[in-house]
């Protein structure tokens, strides 16, 4: 039996978008859903409270980091991730896959695995589908992801074609290796660059593997977004209905809705935390880049469609003077708002769908933020 269950809602009536229930065994989460990164076992600089009181559901972790530091083993003897953490709601992790391949200089892909150096001590290191998979059981996490290739585009067909077919392979031994199968969900992950040939491999060979819920990877990674799309357009319906599915490191306000009309039930990205330590907000009208003198002396809410902590309280100037200053309450202050600005937008789609409107939402949603004038700079 399976540790998840995903539950079909209602579909869209305009976009065929999915409305659905994840069950877990740490709750249930409706989706579509964004879900905040919580790379080292912790979303930089919100505490766990703070997330539950603009309604998280859901958390990811990086399997890649919390294995150098502080080890698997230590989690585990804390009594996994939620207790570590001290997070009681469902926590998904990566596989480790794309740090390796992003993070890491010089690697050694094999059959085995890959060889390749920490991507700060120079340290040599080696991870296999089934070292990921016991790293992720020793976390504890919900779901986990398989571990694959996440190959670097431009990218020639036979490589990918060579790539997919290993990390098929990977698949299926990580499968194998996995324990917890009553407790964790195990994904496959479908990668094959832009090629729609290689897209429907992967996805129609991993169905026949029977996982859970299916990601869709190695997009995000510099393509064009009408590529992304493109690519969606002609993988998701090789996936089943009946299974969550997750696109990774997707976080944008745009690509959530357009993906979700594409129907995918999952996202993921650290963007609204990364931008944020940098002084630059999510708003209902677009971007904001506190630093700039315009805000000097503008006493309003960052965004006064949002009723977040932040807005609720601080004043655009007071944000602008801390982040000038470099002071860690203002990075905190404007992440509060960019991650309940995400998991709002989340909410909202979420409505849209039950209320056959997607369509009419996205329209409302782009002219408001300024994503229908392509020249538009606003949008990210």
């Amino acid at each position: 039996m399976s540790a998840i269950r995903y539950e079909l809602i209602h579909i869209d009536k305009q976009t065929g978008a999915r409305l659905g229930k994840l069950h877990t065994p740490h709750g249930v989460i409706e989706t579509p859903i964004f879900m905040p990164v919580g790379t080292q076992a912790t979303v930089k600089t919100l505490s766990p409270e703070e997330l539950k009181a603009m309604n998280s559901q859901i958390i990811l972790s990086n399997t890649y980091h919390l294995w150098l530091q502080p080890g698997d083993d230590i989690i585990k003897e804390a009594g996994g991730l939620h207790q570590f953490m001290q997070w009681d709601k469902p926590i998904l992790t990566d596989s480790g896959g794309f740090q390796v391949f992003s993070l890491s200089n010089i690697r050694k892909i094999t059959e085995e695995g890959v060889h390749f150096r920490h991507h700060k001590s120079g340290e040599k290191l080696f991870l296999s589908p089934e070292g990921a998979i016991g790293i992720q059981n020793n976390l504890g996490s919900d779901i986990m992801m398989s571990f694959d290739e996440c190959v670097e585009l431009p990218a020639t067909h036979d490589y990918v074609k060579q790539s997919v077919e290993r990390t098929l392979r990977w698949a299926e031994r990580g499968l194998k290796a996995h324990n917890n199968t009553d407790r964790q969900a195990l994904f496959g992950i479908v990668q094959g660059g832009d090629f729609e040939d290689l897209r429907k491999l992967s996805a129609t060979e991993l169905v026949k593997l029977d996982f859970p819920g299916y990601s869709i990877g190695g997009l995000s990674v510099g393509e064009t977004k009408e590529t992304m799309y493109k690519v969606l357009d002609y993988t998701v319906p090789f996936l089943p209905s009946d299974k969550p599915r997750y696109l990774m490191g997707v976080g944008s306000a745009d690509a959530l809705i357009e993906g979700t009309i594409r129907g995918v039930d999952m996202f993921d990205c650290v963007l609204p935390t990364r931008i944020a330590r940098h002084g630059t907000a999510m708003t209902s009208r677009g971007r904001v880049v506190i630093k700039n003198k315009l805000y000097e002396r503008d006493f309003s809410p960052l965004d006064h469609d949002c009723d977040c902590y932040t807005c609720k309280n601080y004043s655009r100037a007071y944000l602008r003077h801390l982040i000038k200053a470099e002071e860690t309450f203002g990075q905190r202050l404007i992440s509060i708002h960019n991650v309940h600005f995400l998991l709002n937008l989340m909410k909202n789609v979420r409505e849209a769908i039950k209320e056959d409107r997607l369509l009419d939402y996205k329209e409302e949603f782009f002219n408001k933020y300024g994503l229908n004038n392509p020249n538009n700079l606003r949008q990210f």
